[in-house]
């Protein structure tokens, strides 16, 4: 995802260097350990985007990458049902002022951290900007902490789903070959682009029977983005279909610990090795974003 828009952070990141005495190689450095966000949505529900969460993360966390999971569907969470975790506390405590967020973390497999959100409970379906800022600043102070935070959004074009994705530093569209699913996944990228200026996409395409099947897809949402929109979408791959994945989810176990030689696993691996290979947007997109504060004072650490 390298383009004009990161050439440009680059050389003023490069400018801040000079004037503050640092030399662009502690800076590249310094760069390596931010904290990556991205925000896993789709239109749609029943497309596998919390199954994409939880495999994405153990294998990040696998490749030695600390994770966080932040389940920001706050009506219905699921992100601890996949991995047999019973929570005492959630989000809804945090927002209503009972806990911090260290008190409600819990661990997962190979030290995955997750956040978990209530489920059943309508309190916070509709965050508030007290809430929204609350958990900013809440975020901002483990910004240190982890390479990746992954926020598994609910599905469709709620306040809640565009204030995730426009906070996140990428957004990850998870789709299928349904038809349903690719109308859906471009209604939202549409609303987040016309409605909210975000520019750039990208997209997974889950439960296919083949390469050229994601391929397919992807073609035909760049074929009317391009048309009608002015974003970039980038294509991350695609998951093949497997019922194995229905009685992992049963089980309460993630698929790759389960199948780690399948298919899957590693339609997982390379989409955990294209996330890694990222270069971390070191610049706001231009909304309140997790993290800003620390990306804003890039030129000013010591």
């Amino acid at each position: 995802m390298i383009n004009q828009k990161q050439s440009s952070a680059d050389q003023a990141q490069t400018l801040r260097a000079i004037n503050t005495g640092k030399s662009a190689e502690s800076i590249s450095r310094s760069n390596e350990a931010f904290t990556q966000v991205f925000s896993i949505t789709s239109g749609k529900g029943g497309v596998g985007k919390t199954a994409v969460v939880a495999n994405t993360a153990v294998t990040l966390a696998k490749m030695g990458k600390s994770v966080l999971i932040l389940d920001a569907d706050l009506g219905l969470a699921n992100v601890d049902v996949v991995f047999g975790l019973a929570p005492q506390f959630n989000l809804n405590h945090f927002f209503s002022g009972e806990h911090e967020l260290e008190d409600i973390m819990v661990e997962g497999p190979y030290g995955i951290k997750i956040l978990p959100a209530g489920s059943g409970i309508q309190n916070f379906t509709r965050l508030d900007g007290h809430h929204k800022m609350r958990l900013l600043d809440g975020l901002d102070t483990m910004h240190e902490d982890f390479d990746f935070v992954l926020i598994d959004t609910e599905a469709g074009i709620s306040e809640n789903v565009t204030y995730f994705n426009t906070a996140a530093q990428e957004i990850l569209v998870v789709t299928t070959p349904d038809p349903t699913a690719i109308t859906d996944a471009y209604a939202l990228m549409k609303l987040l682009s016309t409605q909210f200026h975000e520019k750039h996409f990208n997209l997974i395409v889950n439960q296919t029977q083949n390469d050229e099947e994601g391929l397919d897809v992807y073609r035909k949402i760049t074929m009317v983005a391009n048309r009608y929109l002015d974003i970039s979408i980038d294509y991350l791959g695609s998951i093949p279909v497997d019922k194995l994945m229905i009685d992992s989810i049963r089980k309460q176990k993630v698929f790759v610990d389960m199948h780690p030689s399948s298919s899957i696993a590693d339609a997982f691996s390379s989409l955990a090795a294209r996330l890694c290979s990222e270069k971390t947007t070191t610049q706001p997109k231009g909304n309140l974003q997790f993290f800003w504060k620390k990306l804003l004072n890039l030129g000013n650490r010591e």
